[in-house]
């Protein structure tokens, strides 16, 4: 439906959204069009029916009295026949099948269409036999009425049979409007080799398809998921020389659109918008006798619909820009926005975190007194839960049933799910008894979110009360059951997992899923023995087989367990039962060997794999490059460098780091230089690690202004870590720059990176070789404090303290082999010793031993 507008002002969204042109080459205009199935007479105080002997009866509807139908047709609406009860003052139908319906509303829902059509469709739905139904009309049956009982008809099958009984009839022209609303009924059911019989007797009997025929094709097949054929139908109308309409038009960029196919979709209009323009340009040039021909003449009529398609299309395109101007263009041109117009723009802006124009369309919604529907506030519902505003959703929610909208399924959904995952309990339940009290059914993805609230809020029992309400029913899927026992099972209640597993397999068969979600569970919970012996059952207690990802799931969890050797007997397993072409299970086991020091058992998997013919990538490369770069095995690390090149891999930036680490440990300067410009021109670039390995590469060499530009580039950054500062602080202190290396020092402690032990020795040798006991003692104290436990290494440093400031060298000898002996009570004898020489850093502080050291 469309209106022209004449006074709206429109400036707000000029501002928003100013265009100088159309999103076309070619002007567009609107001219104002009523559509008078949207726009009944609603006002009218009375409807004007006609009975079957042609006296008109009025019937006022204003205060909810039923509309009286025909005498001819009362003899099917006796309630002597029994086919109508009382239901709490509702009064009831029964229909052809058996089943009542509500009487007022049958009435009702056919009122618009006037005369006798009402009581016809009345009587076609209660009464089965065709000849009997439509007796008091067989004679005087129109071709409008036939149209419209065709039309309204909900059931593909009974539409089916009256159109064969008006052909069988002969006396009934059917015409080619029947054949496509026949068309439609059978393409929105699916019934695809109707639809084609259909079209096949449409030649037979000689009825011209139209535009409209093969519009009607061309929608129900996009729409029934066969987009070929549906693009089939296109090229045959246009062999058959017909364009397209707008009707038509409108259809194919939807379909365009549905199939993601957003280029196609804004090509297809433009070229249709230009053929049309120019095909009106000739006929208004015809027109005048050849006077002036201006562009402003020349005017395209499209509809809101077309409208809100190409919004439509530029928005699921992410074409913000251009869905603006359609958008400015359709208020230009005067045609008023529907709801739907607006419900799609806000939609587009607010997947775009575009609230300030969200805002604006709902401000300018309200100006055009264009109402918002459920599916507005639907929208704002998610939008808002999106942006983790619960409040403003809630506040939608209030609105919406204050506005005296009905919230759907969707609008207690999205509010149901966003209270569950913040775990607002009280709020979700009374969401869901308001769903019950409603009979809105709770579908499987509110159930297992509501699952997860009760459990991440503590309240188990809860949890499993919800849960068995619906087991109990008998209706949930294999995908519920696996979600609630991934629940339980994610957060460590593998009892309560293990107990929806065996309700699964109590109502119906489990699949693999629910197999698969079970080995994960007893995993996470580092029940390994259960989840092989339950993989091990599948097949033959359960006659499920297990799938690739049931042994990728079992391989991965015992490779992380460092049980490799039984990951790797399921791998085997997994090989000759599935055909293997994924190196990822392999790697997970050869990882696995490698952090246990078993290398030789790596190799050997490695070479399994490569007997299985499965491909290695960079990924499993690396790791053996990495494990035998850090045994410093130069040749072996080289051997598989070496084979990432011959099969063709790139030299990733991982790759360039194991082999810089393995230069280094081995001394290869040269090499390593190499590796790391190679990284460096990568585009991962150069990272902290490598760039250490070269700082301490250099630092070994004294090659000072070479590890100091990689420093320095790596303080420019902000990267530096504790380990480049310590390496940098060795090297100053081995060439004696004690005051480049005390800088360095200094500054790791007012980064606070001065955390490890090894720097804390790196930083007390540097203070006990320069006299600086203070300095010294101090930073031992924070060590301790820290928590950082003191090795051989820090007490020699102190130990040179201790003799510089007078302790006999025997003493220090004592407190050494004191220490070796018992550590805790050796180190209080250290710090003591400190004590006892007034050395402490200030008067007031305490040295500090942990009681865990």
């Amino acid at each position: 439906m469309f209106v022209k507008l004449q006074n709206i002002d429109t400036s707000s969204f000029h501002k928003l959204y100013p265009i100088q042109t159309p999103i076309t080459s070619v002007p567009i205009s609107i001219s104002p069009q009523i559509n008078t199935s949207e726009h009944q007479s609603i006002k009218k105080q009375h409807l004007i029916l006609v009975n079957s002997v042609g006296v008109a009866k009025k019937s006022s509807t204003s205060n909810g009295n039923r509309i009286k139908t025909d005498v001819a047709h009362q003899v099917f609406v006796r309630k002597s026949d029994r086919n109508e009860e009382d239901n709490g003052g509702m009064r009831k139908v029964r229909d052809y099948n058996g089943e009542f319906r509500d009487k007022d509303r049958v009435h009702t829902k056919w009122a618009r269409y006037g005369g006798r059509i009402a009581a016809m469709l009345e009587a076609l739905e209660r009464v089965k036999d065709l000849d009997k139904a439509l007796r008091p009309w067989k004679d005087t049956l129109g071709k409008k009425e036939r149209t419209i009982i065709l039309k309204e008809q909900t059931c593909w099958k009974r539409s089916l049979e009256i159109f064969e009984w008006f052909k069988m009839r002969g006396c009934y022209e059917v015409n080619v409007i029947h054949y496509n609303i026949m068309l439609r009924t059978l393409g929105k059911a699916g019934i695809w080799n109707k639809v084609e019989r259909l079209w096949d007797e449409m030649r037979r009997r000689g009825v011209t398809p139209k535009n409209s025929t093969y519009g009607t094709l061309i929608d129900v097949y996009s729409k029934g998921g066969h987009r070929e054929k549906a693009l089939n139908w296109f090229v045959l109308m246009q062999k058959q020389g017909m364009e397209p309409d707008e009707v038509t038009m409108a259809v194919v960029v939807q379909m365009y659109k549905k199939a993601g196919e957003f280029r196609k979709a804004e090509h297809f209009f433009k070229i249709w918008s230009a053929d049309k323009y120019c095909e009106e340009k000739r006929g208004t040039s015809a027109a005048t006798n050849g006077a002036v021909d201006s562009e402003y003449q020349v005017h395209i009529c499209l509809s809101s619909y077309t409208y809100n398609t190409l919004i439509d299309t530029y928005g699921k395109s992410g074409q913000l820009k251009e869905a603006s101007e359609t958008f400015a263009w359709m208020l230009r041109e005067g045609i008023a926005p529907t709801t739907v117009t607006f419900n799609t723009m806000i939609h587009i802006f607010g997947n775009h975190g575009k609230l300030g124009e969200v805002t604006s369309l709902m401000q300018t919604m309200d100006q055009l007194g264009c109402l918002p529907d459920t599916r507005t506030y639907n929208i704002l519902i998610s939008l808002h839960t999106k942006h983790d505003n619960i409040e403003l959703a809630a506040d939608c929610f209030r609105k919406m049933k204050e506005a005296a909208l009905e919230p759907d399924l969707v609008s207690y959904r999205t509010l149901l799910y966003a209270f569950s995952i913040r775990h607002m309990v009280s709020e979700a339940e009374t969401l869901v008894s308001e769903m019950d009290n409603k009979g809105l059914e709770i579908d499987e993805f509110t159930q297992s979110a509501l699952t997860r609230m009760y459990i991440e809020a503590n309240m188990l029992n809860k949890s499993w009360d919800w849960f068995n309400r619906f087991h109990v029913v008998g209706n949930m899927t294999s995908e519920c059951y696996s979600a609630n026992i991934d629940a339980f099972g994610e957060r460590g209640h593998i009892l309560e997992a293990e107990k929806v597993f065996r309700c699964c397999q109590e109502k119906n068969s489990p699949t693999v899923l629910e197999f698969n979600v079970m080995i994960k569970a007893f995993g996470l919970n580092k029940r390994y023995d259960q989840a092989c012996q339950l993989i091990d059952s599948m097949e033959g207690q359960h006659g499920v087989v297990a799938d690739r990802i049931s042994y990728n799931s079992l391989i991965q969890m015992l490779a992380n367990a460092e049980l490799p050797h039984i990951a790797r007997s399921y791998l085997r397993k997994m090989q000759e039962v599935i055909v293997v072409n994924d190196c990822i299970p392999y790697c997970a086991v050869i990882s696995s060997y490698i952090r246990l020091n078993q290398l030789e058992e790596a190799v050997s998997v490695f070479r399994e794999m490569i007997d299985s013919n499965v491909h290695p990538d960079v990924i499993v490369y690396d790791v053996l490059i990495n494990a035998f770069a850090d045994i410093g095995n130069v040749n072996e690390a080289l051997h598989y460098v070496n084979a990432v090149r011959e099969m063709g891999l790139s030299m990733n930036g991982v790759i360039y780091n194991s082999v810089i680490k393995l230069y280094t440990k081995v001394g290869c300067l040269k090499e390593a230089e190499e590796a790391y410009h190679m990284l460096l021109s990568s585009e991962m670039g150069a990272d902290v690690y490598s760039s250490n390995c070269m700082i301490d590469l250099y630092s070994k060499r004294s090659m000072v202004e070479q590890a100091e530009e990689i420093f320095d580039n790596l303080r420019v950054k902000g990267i530096a870590n504790e380990f480049s500062y310590a390496m940098m602080l060795c090297m100053y202190k081995k060439l004696e720059r004690i005051e480049d290396a005390i800088q360095v020092a200094e500054k790791m402690k007012e980064l606070g990176l001065l955390t490890d032990l090894l720097s804390y020795n790196h930083v007390l040798g540097l203070y006990a070789t320069d006299g600086r006991f203070k300095e010294a003692i101090k930073t031992f104290r924070e060590m301790l404090k820290s928590g950082v436990q003191p090795d051989d290494s820090t007490l020699r440093s102190i130990g040179v303290v201790l003799v510089k400031r007078g302790v006999p060298k025997q003493t220090v000898n004592n407190l050494e082999v004191m220490w070796k002996k018992d550590q805790h009570n050796g180190l209080k004898e250290w710090t003591d010793t400190l004590y006892s020489m007034d050395v402490k850093a200030d008067d007031d502080d305490e040295i500090y031993i942990a009681d865990d050291v």
